[in-house]
């Protein structure tokens, strides 16, 4: 029996590292003040950006992966992103139909997973229509800083509100500014504990099966 446990064990943590690190891990703290915003403002070109998510079960198997549309605008000062809002409509979001097997699924399809994620069971849309980014803050990537997102060059601090839960987060991007368009891109994760996502109540087994990782990939280009 001792050598059983032993085994189940080990077998345990090595489905709980085999999630392989393809994005920065997102600071996070207390909700900020957002800058006044001055300067030029350009609207987030909706057909050409997106955030896309990755989900998991424990240990980083069988990934549920999407899209979900932004809005929005980002403000240039002096050359240089200093604030901005993101708004995702939930309704918008999307899993990739090669993200769920049917064969290996009961049955259910993508389409069955975007109606439990909206569904109250996770992000509720009939109550929180909207999960929103305001950035607070943009700095210049420290020197010497690696980052998963290639070509990283800043970091960006902004307020996530997810549901009635605010929290700020840090991450490394790659931003771009020219005379017409600013573009942002960033891979980081998020633990969906931090927003109270949860799957049931506090405890609840089927919870536990989920990872507690959401990665995210931002992809937003805005125009003047």
């Amino acid at each position: 029996m001792k050598k059983l446990s032993i085994l189940a064990l080990s077998a345990a943590l090595f489905v709980v590292s085999c999630k392989e690190n393809k994005t920065d891990s997102a600071i996070t703290t207390t909700e900020q003040e957002a800058p006044q915003k001055t300067g030029a403002t350009y609207t987030i070109a909706a057909d050409s950006s997106d955030v896309k998510w990755t989900a998991y079960h424990k240990g980083g198997l069988n990934p549920r992966f999407g899209t979900m549309k932004t809005e929005g605008t980002l403000t240039v000062d002096n050359g240089n992103l200093t604030s901005g809002t993101l708004t995702s409509n939930v309704a918008s979001l999307t899993t990739d139909p090669k993200a769920v097997d049917p064969a290996t699924s009961d049955g259910k399809t993508s389409t069955d997973l975007d109606t439990h994620l909206k569904s109250a069971d996770f992000f509720d849309v009939a109550k929180y229509p909207t999960v929103k980014f305001e950035i607070t803050k943009v700095e210049d990537l420290a020197a010497g800083t690696e980052s998963k997102t290639e070509g990283a060059n800043k970091t960006v601090s902004g307020n996530l509100t997810i549901k009635d839960k605010t929290v700020n987060v840090t991450f490394p991007a790659k931003v771009e500014i020219n005379d017409n368009k600013v573009s942002l891109i960033s891979k980081f994760t998020i633990n969906r504990a931090d927003w109270g996502l949860t799957y049931g109540t506090d405890g609840d087994p089927k919870d536990w099966m989920i990872s507690q990782d959401i990665d995210l990939e931002l992809n937003i280009v805005a125009k003047k």
